[in-house]
């Protein structure tokens, strides 16, 4: 019988880093969403892709009309406090749950215009979907 002293391992190679690839591929395609915001529907809802330059910052408020940056709970004067830092030009994604009181998005919408943070997108969902 003859004897194996090696083993090529260069196909064993190639397989991994194609599941890699696969791994990494659909991973990026992942949306996390632990806030569980249904976003209201609307029929001429065109998809969002965030700009990779300037990443936006992500304000959400939920259906118990409490806020959250960066999905981290915040009240409205620690959201004030925050904002005060940014840029006019820096984008702000709105989230806001069906089921969240209008005045409080009112009151959020106010607050950034006050500092004339203007660049704005308010999510929302599809009815085609």
């Amino acid at each position: 019988m003859k004897r194996f002293d090696n083993i090529n391992v260069i196909p064993l190679i190639d397989v991994m880093l194609v599941l890699l690839t696969i791994v990494l591929m659909t991973a990026s395609f992942i949306v996390k969403d632990n806030l569980k915001i249904e976003l209201p529907e609307t029929e001429s809802t065109q998809s969002y892709v965030p700009s990779e330059e300037a990443p936006p910052v992500y304000i959400h408020i939920d259906q118990a009309n409490l806020f959250y940056l960066d999905e981290q709970p915040q009240t409205l004067d620690q959201i004030h406090a925050l904002i005060m830092t940014y840029k006019t030009t820096q984008n702000i994604v709105l989230q806001v749950d069906k089921q969240a009181n209008f005045g409080s998005f009112v009151k959020l919408v106010d607050l950034l215009k006050q500092h004339d943070l203007n660049n704005l997108t308010i999510l929302t969902k599809s009815k085609k979907g």
